[in-house]
């Protein structure tokens, strides 16, 4: 088995503009339809703006995310842009799917399996691998393995290794929602990387305590997503779903004190949203939820709007 730091380092060069990846949703088809058209206007806005980073899993849009990122990777330089798959998801054809499943509408006639196994992650990454139009990908994650822990641990994690050994993939590592489930891959797991979602953002800093202090001490990079919490941190005056599904009424008035806070500053909160998680030295970059290219201009934007260290302050955050 290699090394961890001989596996690390070339998973973490990651291309383009500092600590900023996209992630695959939204184009994929997260909450709404984006057609293909718009798909590839917003990933070509995002190569024009200097992002060079992708995220992706077969679980967006039913391997919809994947296949987008095919044509509009095909031609450019490999050592130019870094991409990120998971495992954890069989895709399998199915006439009887229904539009919408998992929040992804407008997405192929697939239904997902869950398979953790040392077989299912070999297939699900040859699989991706197919759908992506390359021979290898920079960073490969376990996905959502919450309700699949030992198994993930005992059987996906240590084919995954050998998949690294085997240059399909440079990094390995655990993308999840949960702190809990963070750590126990973290410290028992020979990753390279953890994909956080939710859990360090100015309405959620459960990863602060633990996790991120444990990264830090082991040269674990840390991918901070889910910034917006959903969309609540966007404007919570219009978008009220937090973590998937309806704010309670506490994190709802505490997302509006945040905006009204950021408002005396003349600063959108979702500029103090998305630039909070960078303000960390475990964190080595925030991904993007936009699906379009307006939103990754708006994105771009919020990420280089001057934030007032008092504003940091006022929140919190100091």
């Amino acid at each position: 088995m290699r090394s961890r730091s001989a596996a690390r380092t070339p998973a973490l060069t990651i291309p383009g503009l500092p600590g900023v990846v996209l992630g695959g949703a939204g184009y994929a088809g997260l909450f709404r339809p984006v057609g293909a058209a718009a798909a590839r206007e917003a990933l070509n806005n995002a190569w024009q703006t200097g992002i060079r980073a992708f995220d992706t899993a077969p679980h967006y849009g039913a391997g919809l995310g994947e296949e987008r990122l095919r044509p509009f990777l095909r031609g450019r330089e490999r050592a130019d842009y870094w991409v990120c798959t998971k495992v954890g998801r069989l895709l399998h054809d199915d006439p009887l799917a229904v539009d919408g499943t998992d929040g992804f509408y407008g997405t192929p006639k697939r239904s997902r399996r869950r398979d953790y196994s040392a077989l299912g992650v070999r297939r699900s990454l040859t699989d991706s691998l197919a759908r992506l139009g390359v021979e290898h990908v920079d960073m490969l994650l376990v996905h959502d393995p919450e309700d699949y822990l030992e198994q993930a641990l005992r059987s996906a994690v240590p084919e995954m290794v050998r998949m690294r050994e085997q240059g399909l993939t440079a990094g390995i590592g655990v993308g999840v929602n949960t702190v809990e489930t963070a750590l126990r891959f973290v410290r028992e797991a020979p990753i390279d990387c953890v994909l956080i979602a939710g859990r360090y953002t100015l309405l959620d800093r459960r990863a602060e305590a633990e996790l991120l202090p444990e990264c830090a001490r082991r040269g674990i990079a840390v991918l901070a997503g889910g910034v917006l919490n959903s969309g609540i941190l966007a404007d919570p005056r219009s978008r009220t779903t937090f973590d998937y599904q309806d704010a309670e009424s506490q994190v709802l008035a505490r997302a509006r004190d945040m905006a009204r806070v950021c408002a005396d500053y003349g600063v959108p909160l979702r500029a103090a949203a998305m630039q909070f998680p960078r303000r960390h030295s475990a964190v080595t970059a925030v991904v993007l939820g936009a699906g379009t290219a307006t939103e990754i201009a708006d994105s771009l934007l919020m990420l280089n709007t001057p934030v007032p260290e008092q504003l940091w302050h006022d929140l919190g955050c100091a």
